[in-house]
Order: C-alpha cells, then sequence, then structure tokens
C-alpha cells in the first residue's frame, strides 16, 4: 500500500485517526502551497536584484531635488535581500515539515500516522512568519523603486503616491487576510 492510499484509507479506523490522517493530508497541501508562492516571490526577488536602476535605457528615473538618493538605493537592496532570506527560510522550513512527514511511515500492522502536532504546527506558523515577513520586505523593496523611477516620497508627487498607495493598501490587506488564515488553521 503506497502512501496516498495510507492517507485515503479509513477502514476499521477510529474517526480520530481519520482526521488525523486528513488533517497531514491538509498539512502537505497547505506546505505546498507556501513553497510554491515562496518560488514566485523568489523570482521576483532575483529580477530586482538584477535591475540596475541607474541604466539609461530604462527611462522614469526621476532627476534633480526629488531624484533618489544613495540612501534609498541602499534600502532597495538591503530590502531584496531581506526578501530573499525570509522566503528561503520559509521554504526550507516547509520543504522539511514535508520530508519529515513523508518519512514518518507507519508499522505496517497499523494505519495511523505518528506526527508530533505540537511540532508541525510550530514549523508552520515558522514558515508562514518568514513569507510574511518576505513579503513586507518585498514591498519596502517595491517602495523603494518606485522612489527610484518616479521620484522621492517626500516629494509627494502625484504619480509617485499613486503607486505607493495600493502597495502599502493591498498588500498589507492581503497579509492580515493570510495571518488570520493560518491563526484559524492553527486553532483547529
Amino acid at each position: 500500500m503506497d502512501e496516498g492510499d495510507q492517507l485515503r484509507y479509513t477502514g476499521g479506523t477510529s474517526s480520530s485517526t481519520r482526521r488525523g490522517v486528513s488533517g497531514t493530508s491538509i498539512h502537505i497541501t497547505a506546505l505546498d502551497g507556501i513553497t510554491n508562492v515562496n518560488s514566485l516571490f523568489t523570482l521576483a526577488v532575483f529580477l530586482g536584484l538584477a535591475w540596475n536602476p541607474y541604466d539609461p535605457t530604462d527611462g522614469g528615473v526621476s532627476v534633480g531635488n526629488c531624484a533618489a538618493g544613495p540612501r534609498i538605493l541602499e534600502n532597495l537592496v538591503s530590502f531584496h535581500v531581506y526578501s530573499f532570506a525570509s522566503f528561503l527560510f520559509s521554504s526550507l522550513v516547509a520543504l522539511c515539515l514535508k520530508q519529515a512527514i513523508r518519512l514518518v511511515r507507519p508499522p505496517s500492522h497499523r494505519l495511523s500516522i505518528r506526527v508530533n502536532r505540537a511540532l508541525l504546527r510550530a514549523g508552520i506558523i515558522a514558515s508562514a512568519i518568514g513569507s510574511v515577513l518576505g513579503c513586507g520586505f518585498l514591498m519596502l523593496a517595491l517602495v523603494n523603486v518606485v522612489q527610484i523611477k518616479l521620484g522621492r516620497l517626500g516629494c509627494a508627487g502625484a504619480a509617485t503616491v499613486g503607486a505607493i498607495v495600493p502597495l502599502v493598501t493591498l498588500i498589507p490587506a492581503a497579509m492580515i487576510i493570510y495571518i488570520g488564515v493560518i491563526f484559524y488553521a492553527f486553532t483547529r
């Protein structure tokens, strides 16, 4: 019987064992989602790091008093690196948890999967925190990209404010929803 059959087979088991087995498959699905999303964001971070803000063919770089200074450029690189580290941490924790779940092989005469639920929950929370931090740092890096391309936020240019307002409202709103769903799953 393969692992998929073990997760689907519930004959002769108690309802608590069935909940544990389906709960484990739900955890694996959640961990798959975390690693997939983190992979996309990590690609975005790499593309951001490869971008040269002083490329003359790129157009749109602000000049004059509202031009971004060296501090904004330093922050841009720093936030990209922090974001990459957070997403990598989150993905590695999620992959380790998935591997640990798959390595736990039930004895051939039983169908119970012995997974330390407290450790699994702590790992999922750690992975979720890494994803949230990565999103936050990526948002800050994008704010710096906008300031480099359209002018510093302190100048309050319409284009700069118009580009930054959706970033600082939609991304935190999505992170609050994400945290709420993780908290709900954590308490169940």
